[in-house]
């Protein structure tokens, strides 16, 4: 997943350490005996003109664009929508479309935005978990809105700060109590929180993992075992487009490293965009589609095996443009209940 397509050594160095990655996944394999020998396709078509005709004209629209963008007055560095809809019946995961009852905008102050929303259902409540990116200190932080009777979620507030960025709030509850799961790859670990006054105060319970650049850790449980997905930066090269996999016996741990990590290398179906779906007897985990741009899209990938030998989903089922959301794609999805929620690149 290339994170700047337009100067070429960036995604040069991108391309090889993801090569790297792409090499110890198929020695891992091999040595587990789990290659899959891939279908026989036609060969790709080439297009005609040479690499120089088309590079060209996209360099020169990008370096125009890129001015402009930072001579605009007011301009914001980059800005992320987080939205909202009470529904019943199926959603977007169950019809694949961004259809039916619109979305609503939760507002900002144009001082900072909010991205990667979860929603929580508690005590016939819904509370929704945002990250909070203040342009003014340039970090993340976890931030709390509750639906009022109209319907609609006020101004969300800060409730859990750490002096590196948070991000991917994943908040659900288990044995009685509240927990988060937030990314927290810059301060390379992942954190176990705990409600202790819900949905206000939060306290550190356990480190999961350290010296881990580990990123949007998705949780789920299987016949009382512990799993977590989410993509790994593996020295250099891309944070989402390599998907590792641990496991441990209870919430807390131990926790340990799939024995053929990385699992796999896509732009498209590694980076979980939200918590798994369960839809009838099988699981769906939404996944970000990076081929043109990050956050430039999500699939819905059902998962087809989860052990200790392999790790296996079906191919992304990509979700459509529709007319309940405006914008070009999306990047999280999950629901609670009547609510679903979404975000997108503003």
């Amino acid at each position: 997943m290339l994170g700047d397509r337009l100067w070429l050594s960036r995604s040069c160095n991108d391309l090889l350490a993801g090569a790297i990655s792409l090499v110890v996944q198929s020695v891992a394999r091999f040595s587990a005996g789990e290659l899959v020998p891939i279908a026989d396709s036609p060969a790709p078509t080439q297009k005609t003109g040479g690499f120089v005709r088309h590079y060209l004209p996209f360099f020169c629209r990008g370096v125009v664009d890129r001015a402009v963008q930072k001579l605009r007055l007011g301009r914001r560095p980059f800005y992320w929508q987080v939205a909202y809809r009470l529904i019943d019946g199926p959603g977007v995961a169950e019809t694949g479309q961004l259809d039916g009852t619109p979305f609503t905008v939760l507002a900002d102050d144009g001082q900072r935005f909010y991205a990667d929303p979860f929603v929580l259902e508690r005590d016939g409540r819904h509370y929704l978990f945002v990250e909070e990116f203040p342009y003014a200190t340039g970090r993340g932080v976890i931030s709390v809105a509750e639906l009022g009777d109209d319907g609609t979620f006020g101004v969300p507030r800060v409730v859990l700060e750490e002096p590196h960025h948070l991000s991917y709030p994943q908040v659900f509850a288990h044995a009685g109590e509240i927990f988060m799961i937030p990314e927290s790859s810059a301060a390379r670990e992942l954190v176990l929180y705990r409600a202790a006054q819900f949905p206000d105060r939060w306290v550190r319970d356990t480190v999961l993992m350290t010296d881990k650049d580990f990123n949007d850790a998705t949780l789920l449980e299987v016949d009382g075992r512990f799993w977590l997905l989410g993509t790994e930066r593996f020295g250099y090269g891309s944070a989402s487009d390599t998907m590792a996999v641990y496991s441990a016996p209870s919430l807390r741990g131990p926790w340990v490293a799939h024995a053929l990590n990385p699992i796999a290398v896509d732009h498209s179906a590694t980076r979980p965009g939200g918590a798994f779906i369960r839809q009838g007897d099988g699981l769906v985990l939404p996944v970000q589609n990076g081929s043109r741009a990050y956050g430039g899209g999500l699939g819905l990938m059902r998962l087809d095996r989860l052990d200790d030998f392999d790790v296996r989903f079906a191919p992304p089922r990509p979700i459509g443009a529709g007319p309940a959301w405006a914008r070009a794609g999306i990047h999280t999805l999950n629901r609670a209940g009547r609510v679903e929620v979404v975000d997108s690149a503003g």
